[in-house]
């Protein structure tokens, strides 16, 4: 989850100042990931929870933060272009934030200030998106055999819940750990972890 106001748009598709790609271009990466199976599942369960996904609810944008993308509440899913180099990589930010607004259309009463709110929504989303394969982390220089998963989803969690601004390290870090069983293995909308 992002704020908007941490966002700058690109109104044109013009090539972005950072190693990413354009706006236009990440534009073509998403059309592509919205033909993915997971994709057209996580879209499909939000339908079925009564929350309408518009055809501007997943949209490339440059960013002015190192972040590969982010879910804004009301306004949907970004993909920062300037962070973007590959198909797989939108594939995985797509599939991360789209079980952000699977989460925010589910919970009538989610509130991202929470901070165990956001930290079991962060833990679902590193857990059921494929954020943590082990090929991924080992492309990142993590090479634990046993437990990398686990380890990889609490890594994650605390880098993206330390980054709101009502959540201490400490208190995002209490706020895992309280949640942290009932959030791992609610695998909603799947019957189990992809």
């Amino acid at each position: 989850m992002v704020e908007e106001a941490n966002l700058k748009a690109e109104s044109s598709a013009g090539s972005s100042t950072r190693s990413g790609t354009t706006v236009a271009k990440c534009q073509d990466m998403i059309r592509k990931s919205l033909r993915t199976p997971m994709v057209k599942f996580l879209l499909e369960h939000m339908e079925k929870e009564g929350c309408s996904v518009g055809d501007n609810f997943i949209k490339p944008v440059d960013c002015d933060m190192s972040i590969s993308g982010g879910y804004v509440r009301g306004g949907g899913v970004i993909v920062c272009s300037d962070q973007i180099t590959i198909q797989d990589e939108v594939n995985q930010v797509v599939i991360h934030e789209l079980i952000h607004a699977y989460d925010d259309c589910r919970a009538a009463n989610l509130d991202w200030t929470n901070c165990a709110h956001h930290a079991c929504s962060e833990i679902r989303a590193g857990h059921l998106s494929g954020d943590c394969h082990y090929k991924r982390e080992l492309l990142r220089g993590y090479a634990k055999l046993r437990g990398h998963e686990q380890d990889c989803v609490k890594r994650r969690v605390m880098k993206s819940v330390i980054s709101n601004p009502n959540c201490s390290e400490t208190t995002a870090r209490e706020a895992m750990e309280a949640v942290w069983d009932i959030c791992y293995n609610d695998t909603k909308p799947f019957d189990r972890a992809p």
